[in-house]
């Protein structure tokens, strides 16, 4: 199985960035990390093993991302507006900078967003964020609201990479009609804080004529034996 890391200075982020690409073709998968992981998480956690027959028989191929944690969401000391910056430099680091890097290693048009915890949260905002660019978005037990993280402050910053926000504003007919022939898929334990969240949200697509499959699984299921069983389930789309 292929496996490499890659590092280059990003201009938008002004660090060095590595990501790790992990097998040869397939549709291009971009893995955020939780909280604190990093472009190491999931070999660290050894997700593509779980993975392993999707990865060699090519129908999957993952770029697993970093994050800038101490300028994010990974320093609570870190005043908000920085987090937010920093949060919006992120996406457009993924979106003009590791999109064409995938794209020149495979040709395949079809991306995932995917992540669990804090990555649902990442996968999906940026999903939403740039409809036209991804084609499936699988958040594994995420939080769709950013303001749960920050006492309810925002800012422009902040709303622009807060799905539960940008999204009730979303009326340009280009973009949901984008919205419309992405694959969304939300899973969530019913015993999950966030899983009102979910639903909530879930709702508030469908409310847009955005459809999106919310799954609910028993007990919590917020930990590395449920992502492993809900990576293998849905990152290939079968329900």
């Amino acid at each position: 199985m292929h496996q490499e890391p890659v590092t280059w200075q990003s201009p938008r982020l002004g660090r060095d960035m590595t990501l790790q690409v992990v097998g040869h073709a397939g549709a291009r998968v971009l893995v955020f990390p939780t909280s604190m992981g990093t472009w190491r998480e999931w070999t660290d956690r050894q997700m593509h093993e779980v993975l392993r027959d999707h990865i060699e028989n090519g129908w999957i191929q993952l770029f697993c991302l970093d994050q800038p944690h101490f300028e994010n969401w990974g320093n609570d000391a870190c005043p908000p507006e920085v987090r937010a910056r920093t949060h919006l430099a992120y996406y457009d680091y993924v979106q003009e900078e590791v999109l064409p890097f995938a794209a020149s290693r495979n040709h395949n048009p079809f991306v995932i967003a995917t992540g669990a915890s804090l990555g649902a949260t990442h996968a999906m905002a940026y999903g939403l964020r740039f409809p036209q660019s991804v084609q499936r978005i699988l958040g594994m037990s995420g939080m769709y609201d950013l303001k749960r993280l920050t006492r309810g402050w925002s800012n422009g910053d902040l709303y622009a990479v807060n799905p539960m926000d940008f999204m009730q504003h979303e009326h340009d007919p280009a973009r949901i009609a984008a919205f419309r022939r992405q694959d969304i898929i939300m899973v969530i334990g019913r015993d999950d804080p966030m899983y009102g969240n979910n639903a909530e949200f879930s709702g508030r697509l469908w409310g847009m004529g955005i459809g999106n499959a919310l799954r609910v699984w028993d007990g919590s299921a917020h930990d590395w034996p449920f992502w492993e069983k809900m990576a293998r389930l849905y990152l290939g789309g079968h329900d």
